[in-house]
């Protein structure tokens, strides 16, 4: 009876490892769209402290001066003109009234950003700096900055995921978008329950695998998922064109902050019950052996 108890606690042990192993990754993940990608005050909350990343500030201070000195024409001074005006926009990218402007730019392009994952084949994610463009040239003007009237608003765009991979990834973001944080809930109840019945079948020895496997299951989940956001970020940014790359791959960081703080969380957990569950079943073996 023991023998046919203990192979069938084995295999069920094998199953929620493998199940776990699925379940984890695609939890978070489809939690992580839900609670973050489609929330808009989450979404700018996470992309906010980028107005101070260097790599922003360059990509933006690029863009402006660009467009600015396309409507500008001075002959000889033309370089010194383009220096002058991208340390000033630079030095503007400092201060509290970008990182405002940031933040709404943001909040106007979360829309757009969510539209475009469920847009049609062949659609970039950008976001627009057009709000952006429009405060740093009010205070340009204001600060009676030479040529900063010159500066053009209209849509300029950095490119966060290149059209071909958002192909790619729109069928991804609309399942995990559907799912919610159903996935988040079936696994609970399936690590209650398989718990359970491991209690009920078996005791505390059969309890005590069950958790183990579960232990083991969400370190072995928490790897998955770490290799699925650094794959993802690797494949997002290949396609990103060179000008926008290291702003790109700072809203990228940025937006999966939580998935990869997640990963520690969930690997920290698994090691606790795994580690916990074994010692604990060292420390019951040794009691009954003393028993006998």
């Amino acid at each position: 009876m023991r023998t046919s108890l203990s192979a069938t606690s084995a295999a069920l042990s094998a199953v929620l490892l493998v199940l776990l192993a699925v379940l984890v990754p695609f939890s978070v993940l489809s939690a992580w769209v839900d609670l973050e990608i489609d929330d808009t005050d989450r979404y700018v909350a996470a992309v906010s402290p980028l107005s101070s990343d260097p790599a922003v500030q360059s990509t933006v201070t690029d863009l402006i001066t660009d467009e600015a000195m396309q409507q500008i024409d001075l002959g000889p001074l033309q370089d010194t003109v383009r220096d002058f005006l991208h340390e000033t926009v630079r030095s503007f990218t400092t201060t509290e009234a970008f990182g405002n402007a940031w933040d709404t730019a943001n909040r106007t392009a979360h829309e757009a950003v969510t539209a475009a994952l469920d847009g049609d084949s062949g659609e970039a994610v950008t976001i627009d700096l057009a709000p952006v463009i429009e405060q740093v040239k009010r205070d340009l003007v204001r600060q009676g900055v030479p040529f900063a009237d010159q500066i053009p608003v209209q849509r300029t765009e950095i490119t966060v995921i290149g059209a071909d991979r958002a192909d790619t990834l729109r069928d991804s973001f609309r399942w995990l978008r559907y799912c919610s944080i159903w996935p988040a809930v079936a696994t609970l109840v399936l690590l209650v329950l398989v718990v359970g019945i491991a209690t009920v079948r078996g005791g505390l020895p059969a309890a005590l695998t069950a958790m183990a496997a579960v232990g083991a299951g969400f370190v072995l989940g928490a790897i998955v998922l770490r290799i699925l956001v650094a794959v993802g970020r690797s494949r997002v940014l290949d396609e990103v064109p060179g000008g926008d790359r290291d702003a790109a791959a700072a809203v990228v960081d940025a937006l999966t902050a939580a998935l990869r703080t997640t990963v520690w969380v969930v690997l920290v957990v698994g090691a606790v019950l795994l580690v916990g569950a074994v010692l604990a079943q060292v420390l019951l073996g040794r009691r009954w052996a003393g028993q006998r």
